[in-house]
């Protein structure tokens, strides 16, 4: 963390700021929610902020499984007002003080203030999108770090990623009724936009998870070339780790595909809405584009740059009202990182 963000973190100790915080832990989704409309960005700013806590409690790194489990339940009775928050802020009063996701977490509190304060058609559908995702993260902490197969992957990134499209598509269709009308057929497009930005993530983490003890490559796919998992990150294992990425690369497509027809389908006039979901779609494509058949991915981190994600916005801003400049766009950007 940069010293301007410590200090920042450091000095939203005192006071909450719901935004100042958004901006903390996720700068990407950030930048969406704060050109929201009014009560659209309020919701959707306290939801992720809520999806957050669920995710600090199984992602940290200071905890063992046994406690990540415990403390996502008792997050659970929390959301279902079988438990107090103060419960769960007192047992997480010593995590690291340095950490925005921590500071998130230990505000829990001051989260579920915000939340209620919005009305009561959106609570109900996001709190139960954020306690079966916390459900989730538990169940899979108590089973461990092992991915046998693809359903398996796509479960997981369901719980973790998949029911933050549920809850937001929640939130869309109640906040218009056009959007209310394509309910039905926006909820299985959701879900496969959750899997493609969270099969992406897997991608872009691969080392980062492997050093934390998680590998999210599915058994069978290491299998397909005569590996376990862990061995895709040996020297002498290139070539075959590298048919295993390839395999990670087309699935990721086919879901951020299914991520694309989704915002096609957000009413043109809804442009806010479209530019907040074309956002991350974007930022992933890009990422994906750069992490195809890139050796580098098995030793570090795959990231674009700032710049590619300001002419994004700027381009998306301008051209994404048009479902044909989506197809354009989305087909220009593979070709274009490609060539980086």
């Amino acid at each position: 963390m940069s010293k301007e963000s410590l200090q920042s973190l450091q000095n939203s100790a005192s006071a909450f700021d719901p935004y100042h915080m958004l901006r903390l832990v996720s700068r990407t989704f950030a930048l969406g929610i704060e050109q929201l409309p009014g009560i659209l960005r309020d919701s959707i700013c306290a939801a992720y902020l809520m999806f957050r806590v669920s995710d600090f409690l199984e992602d940290n790194e200071e905890m063992t499984a046994e406690q990540k489990v415990e403390l996502l339940n008792l997050w659970v009775e929390v959301l279902d007002d079988r438990a107090s928050v103060d419960a769960l802020t007192q047992l997480l009063a010593d995590t690291n003080p340095d950490d925005p996701e921590a500071a998130v977490a230990r505000q829990a509190d001051e989260v579920l203030k915000m939340f209620a304060t919005l009305p009561p058609e959106i609570q109900m559908p996001v709190i139960e999108e954020v306690r079966e995702c916390s459900l989730g993260m538990a169940r899979w902490q108590a089973r461990g770090p092992v991915v046998e197969n693809e359903e398996d992957l796509d479960d997981y990134m369901f719980e973790v990623a998949g029911r933050v499209g549920h809850m937001l598509t929640h939130v869309f269709a109640w906040h218009a009724a056009p959007i209310r009308e394509l309910k039905d057929q926006l909820m299985p497009l959701a879900r496969e936009f959750g899997l493609a930005l969270q099969t992406v993530n897997v991608i872009r983490g691969l080392r980062k998870d492997f050093e934390r003890g998680w590998i999210f490559v599915p058994q069978s796919f290491a299998a397909e070339v005569g590996l376990q998992p862990p061995d895709l990150f040996k020297p002498e294992n290139l070539e075959k780790s590298m048919a295993v990425l390839d395999k990670l690369v087309l699935k990721a497509e086919r879901h951020l595909r299914n991520g694309l027809e989704y915002i096609k389908m957000i009413p043109r006039r809804y442009h806010r809405i479209r530019m907040f979901c074309a956002w991350p779609l974007f930022f992933a494509v890009a990422t994906l584009s750069l992490s195809r058949s890139n050796r580098q991915v098995l030793e570090q981190e795959a990231k674009i740059t700032r710049e590619q994600v300001k002419q994004i916005m700027i381009d998306t801003q301008q051209w994404g009202w048009s479902n044909r400049w989506l197809d354009q766009y989305y087909n220009q950007l593979c070709e274009a990182c490609a060539e980086i």
